[in-house]
């Protein structure tokens, strides 16, 4: 027993040793343009813990991190953080103005129409976060789309976006952001009732003033990295070093660092297609 824990690390050390030979070999069109060129353009918004970008320029934060070592084991050269807006991150990939969208966007099916996603590497609700109090006692989405007075606040081109337009809320109710921390001003300034994003998209929302309230009626969401479709092979790498990140207790250490929920599920939620059938 002591014999075959001890070589339990090597065996990990060798099998990613092995995978990375091994897609190496392949000469993958996307890494080789990456050494080429010396960087990994990623494509980040500001999402703090979860993603950002230092004063200092460099990229940080939990998903970051963990895309970071899937990318190194890969072979590939250090992160280069392009900030983009979230609604830009598509067009900008498939006009190659990046390499791949870093860990922030949702998986959906119309996104999925024209690009691949990793597995999930954050899984959540979506959320309602009101200011402390909650003023307007809101419980769920569905109250917020019968009420015909609250604004609700949403970042342009999310999922949550698309999702309470296909329940049925009025164009017209909604306030449009261009990122999370607009969205928590415009809530805290009264311009609207709730802003709705993913329950873990807000660190520490009782600093800021604001109460979530989680609608578990709302479809589990997964976030990944996305690559060009034709990157599927580079985007099958890349899962399968998550695969290793998870067995060898990197990904776990991560999670524990950045304080990050819902590690069980994580554990299970192993590809795109565990989140969205439909995606490759």
């Amino acid at each position: 027993m002591r014999f075959a824990i001890s070589n339990f690390p090597l065996l990990l050390i060798g099998l990613t040793c092995y995978s990375l030979a091994t897609f190496a070999q392949t000469q993958d069109p996307l890494i080789t343009s990456m050494r080429k060129a010396d960087e990994a353009r990623v494509a980040m918004g500001s999402v703090p813990p979860w993603m950002g970008v230092s004063q200092s320029g460099e990229p940080t934060g939990y998903t970051v991190e963990l895309a970071s070592l899937a990318l190194k084991n890969m072979g590939a050269p250090a992160l280069t953080p392009v900030l983009t807006a979230w609604e830009a991150m598509i067009p900008g990939l498939l006009a190659r103005h990046f390499d791949l969208i870093g860990p922030g966007l949702v998986i959906t099916e119309p996104r999925c129409r024209v690009v691949v996603f990793s597995a999930p590497m954050i899984a959540m609700h979506d959320a309602l976060f009101v200011r402390s109090g909650n003023p307007s006692n809101l419980e769920n989405l569905r109250q917020v789309t019968e009420t015909p007075e609250i604004r609700l606040a949403v970042v342009t081109g999310s999922s949550q976006e698309a999702y309470v337009l296909k329940q049925g809320i009025a164009f017209e109710r909604l306030v449009r952001v261009p990122d999370i921390e607009a969205g928590v001003a415009v809530v805290i300034g009264r311009r609207a009732n709730a802003f709705v994003v993913g329950q873990f998209s807000i660190s520490k929302p009782e600093q800021k003033g604001l109460e979530v309230v989680v609608d578990k009626s709302t479809p589990l969401s997964g976030i990944g990295a996305a690559f060009r479709k034709e990157d599927i092979r580079f985007r099958d790498a890349f899962d399968k070093q998550l695969d290793l990140l998870r067995t060898n207790g990197a990904w776990k250490n991560l999670i524990v660092k950045y304080e990050v929920p819902n590690w069980d599920m994580l554990t299970k939620l192993k590809r795109a297609s565990h989140v969205v059938p439909s995606c490759e």
